[in-house]
């Protein structure tokens, strides 16, 4: 649909010798974006995770920050059937397990996926059977941080791990380098 709007429109509109760029004008445009995410600014280790689903396959991502800025990627390419619940819980727990072969004790998780962040919190029930060993895994991994903290955030704000994970889902591994599943 978006594909055959913008064939009409260019079709409508041909490019000729007295083309000019569209000039737009936002006034104010800086007024009018609102940033919540006071929780992002406050100091200490700081994981975002999201996976990624998609035609060429599925991938995950995280992006680990230190207390000094330093930022640690790390992306995997899932190799079998995944729903996009089960992505989110292979892309936190794989962002966990980065947390916790690098020695960190308190961090601030950060992803954007509600289902994922309610349910851990304990907020919300969990009705699909797939996800049980997950959460059960999720929650083993917590014990072993002296203080964990999860908070759900926008997509706009997740961009980074979102761009890891899509090229995590699209680029071809060796068949030599996987992980076994859950």
């Amino acid at each position: 649909m978006k594909a055959q709007a913008l064939a009409d429109h260019l079709a409508e509109n041909p490019v000729d010798e007295y083309y000019e760029t569209l000039k737009t004008y936002f006034p104010n445009e800086e007024v009018m974006y609102i940033d919540d995410l006071e929780q992002v600014k406050k100091p200490g280790w700081k994981l975002f995770f999201d996976g990624a689903a998609n035609m060429k396959g599925m991938g995950i991502g995280a992006l680990l920050i230190s207390e000094t800025g330093q930022h640690y990627p790390v992306t995997a390419q899932l190799r079998f059937y995944y729903t996009n619940n089960m992505v989110e819980y292979e892309a936190c727990i794989l962002g966990l397990r980065l947390d916790v072969d690098m020695g960190v004790q308190e961090v601030l998780v950060l992803g954007d996926s509600n289902l994922l962040v309610h349910q851990i919190q304990g907020e919300w029930e969990r009705r699909d059977l797939k996800l049980i060993p997950y959460r059960q895994c999720l929650h083993d991994l917590c014990q072993q941080f002296q203080s964990i903290e999860f908070t759900h955030i926008p997509r706009i704000h997740n961009e980074v791990t979102d761009v890891l994970a899509t090229l995590a889902s699209m680029l071809h591994h060796s068949d030599k380098a996987y992980v076994d599943p859950l």
